[in-house]
């Protein structure tokens, strides 16, 4: 893809997923465009074993922009960093297409690995704000990680998974893609968990009463 080519994508993907965005000349100000514009330059240079001067673009681009992309990463079409600021994607990590990634995402690895050390993401997949993804395993297609999670291991394609660690609480149509980059209506496995404890404690103090009465019942017949 040419160059202007690539300035277009970049326009329609993020007028695509941010409404506050009101028109093409705002594009160049945002953080999601600027960092993509540095990052194919370093990755080019990072390709041809250039890596000082991949690195110094990147660097620069982090202190620009507030996001980190190493300059080894791999990245697909209609990828989009919303706000971005503390964002990081390791050396290693491989994203697929149309991938959304909201502020404060770290795409690392455990520090245990060598080679292959940070996550790939699949197609189509939306990572909420503050969630981390740490290893070197896959996040399946059209799946969602809720915000603040650390997901630690294997997600199949097309679930939502929340909490630390992070766990599925969702399955959809694993061919289906996400049908919106909503953060918030997710499901609470925590409160999922407290309510049902209530609901056992209500019926377990209901059947000690129920006890009482009958024991007290015995006694008054004696």
């Amino acid at each position: 893809m040419g160059f202007f080519s690539q300035i277009r994508e970049e326009i329609r993907v993020i007028r695509e997923r941010d409404p506050a965005i009101h028109s093409n000349l705002e594009v160049f100000l945002y953080p999601s465009f600027r960092v993509m514009m540095y990052y194919r330059r370093a990755h080019k240079l990072y390709e041809k074993g250039h890596y000082f001067w991949a690195r110094y673009i990147s660097q620069k681009a982090v202190r620009k922009t507030g996001i980190e992309i190493h300059p080894g990463a791999k990245i697909g079409k209609g990828f989009f960093i919303d706000h971005g600021t503390g964002v990081i994607i390791g050396e290693t990590t491989e994203i697929g297409d149309n991938v959304t990634l909201y502020q404060g995402v770290t795409l690392g690895g455990t520090g245990k690995e060598q080679g292959k050390r940070h996550p790939t993401i699949g197609n189509n997949v939306m990572i909420s704000s503050g969630a981390k993804v740490l290893g070197s395993f896959k996040i399946g297609d059209n799946s969602k990680i809720g915000a603040g999670s650390v997901v630690l291991q294997e997600v199949p394609p097309g679930s939502t998974v929340v909490g630390i660690p992070g766990r599925i609480v969702k399955r959809a149509n694993s061919d289906a893609p996400q049908d919106s980059m909503d953060q918030v209506s997710m499901p609470d496995p925590v409160q999922e968990d407290i309510q049902g404890l209530k609901a056992a404690n209500s019926e377990l103090i209901n059947r000690i009463i129920e006890l009482e009465q009958r024991i007290n019942s015995i006694e008054r017949g004696k």
